[in-house]
């Protein structure tokens, strides 16, 4: 069978769809993802085929983000639609180039969908959800790029008004996309509107002992469990690392991945001072914020598997992106979110509900002693630790990846 991945986005919105990939692989099936050039060492080293997006729009558009943090005024929010909407109109050109209209079937990530679906449907190419996010309205919680609220009807409306700016946004997309298809126009939310109706399946990549499925969801929607990144065969660690850990107890990680969260000297010193207030080892990953801090008691290191790495931890700070989130509790380690954007927020909200966070440490509000005072209770209250072993031993359980190969071999059956 020929089976299609298509995402886009940070390393985040692509890592686990290497692992959903190899299994996919390992039952037989010829695999191929479709995500930006830069993410091409991390799709082939996992044996699947690789066909690059004709264009990267993302980080402009988290560079964009970062430069307003702060900002509210209607400037600012209209330079970020604005770069959203050009991010879904390049969506546009490497879909309607990358689609192959001979697959069997093509699964499309929360990004992608509204204009891969249309697109899969013009060929007439079966189609699935594979979404690392939530997206559809419940009572049961608020839509995730708002902050986490309980369950309640109120819940419901938000997700209408979240999905109708998001519709909104990829309004001239879709114009663009039905004109050169020949197609006569339909709006974001008609289609959207359409996606319910035929009840087009969504598989939810995170653990449902982390999300539980709402009971107000329709059929087609299913939360799979997690789908875990696939690390390439011949990976070393790096001998300082190593070094490093043996050397003393459990540092702290501390990451922001592919956020730019603003000035990097400061935030690296920051990072350094907190550390060394809290009496913790901390390894701190440069990412796209570009990181760069030194000691005795800490040092930078470049991209890593967080499935290696987390592990060996005392906690790890991280912005609570899906794929970090997800990384952190399959570790059994506390966690220290400190969000920054989109459905980070929300993400960190879960963890401290959870009971693996002490609380949820805004970006906007981080300071010296903010983290040092977060990192001494993730560490020092061995509630915390005791939640994440066994939340990570119930996410180990399950097997997200093949509920997914299963649902595939039914869908071209």
């Amino acid at each position: 069978m020929r089976i299609q991945i298509i995402t886009a986005g940070t390393m985040g919105s692509v890592a686990p769809y290497t692992g959903l990939g190899h299994r996919l692989l390992a039952e037989g099936h010829e695999v191929e993802i479709v995500t930006h050039a830069r993410f091409t060492d991390v799709v082939t080293c996992c044996g699947l085929g690789m066909r690059p997006l004709e264009a990267d729009p993302f980080e402009e558009l988290l560079g964009v983000h970062s430069r307003a943090q702060g900002a509210r005024s209607p400037r600012v929010v209209l330079g970020f639609a604005r770069a959203v909407e050009r991010a879904a109109l390049t969506l546009v050109d490497g879909i309607l180039a990358a689609l192959d209209p001979k697959a069997d079937v093509v699964l499309l990530s929360s990004i992608a969908a509204p204009i891969g679906r249309v697109v899969a449907r013009y060929h007439n190419v079966p189609s699935m959800g594979v979404f690392l996010q939530p997206d559809v309205p419940t009572a049961a919680f608020a839509p995730c790029t708002m902050p986490w609220k309980p369950p309640g009807p109120a819940n419901r409306l938000r997700g209408r008004a979240a999905n109708g700016v998001l519709d909104a946004l990829y309004a001239a997309a879709h114009r663009n996309l039905h004109a050169r298809l020949g197609l006569a126009h339909r709006s974001g939310h008609r289609l959207r509107a359409e996606r319910e109706r035929d009840r087009w399946p969504i598989w939810h990549g995170y653990s449902p002992s982390v999300v539980p499925r709402p009971a107000d969801w329709r059929p087609g929607l299913r939360v799979a469990g997690y789908w875990w990144p696939h690390e390439c065969a011949d990976w070393e660690p790096p001998r300082p690392v190593t070094d490093f850990l043996a050397a003393g107890p459990p540092p702290v990680f501390v990451g922001f991945g592919s956020m730019m969260p603003g000035d990097s000297e400061r935030l690296g010193e920051l990072t350094a001072r907190a550390l060394r207030q809290a009496g913790l080892r901390g390894i701190v990953q440069s990412g796209w914020a570009g990181l760069d801090v030194a000691g005795d008691d800490v040092i930078t290191v470049g991209p890593l598997p967080h499935g290696w790495l987390m592990p060996r931890t005392a906690a790890v700070v991280h912005h609570a992106g899906a794929g970090t989130t997800a990384a952190g509790l399959r570790a059994g380690v506390p966690a220290v979110p400190v969000p920054v954007l989109t459905d980070q927020p929300w993400w960190a909200a879960r963890l401290a509900r959870l009971g693996v966070s002490p609380g949820v440490l805004p970006f906007a509000d981080l300071t010296v002693g903010r983290l040092a005072g977060a990192l001494r209770r993730a560490t020092g209250d061995p509630r915390f630790a005791r939640r994440a072993v066994e939340l990570a031993g119930r996410v180990g359980r399950e097997d997200g990846a093949g509920a997914v190969v299963r649902a595939v071999a039914e869908t071209v059956r």
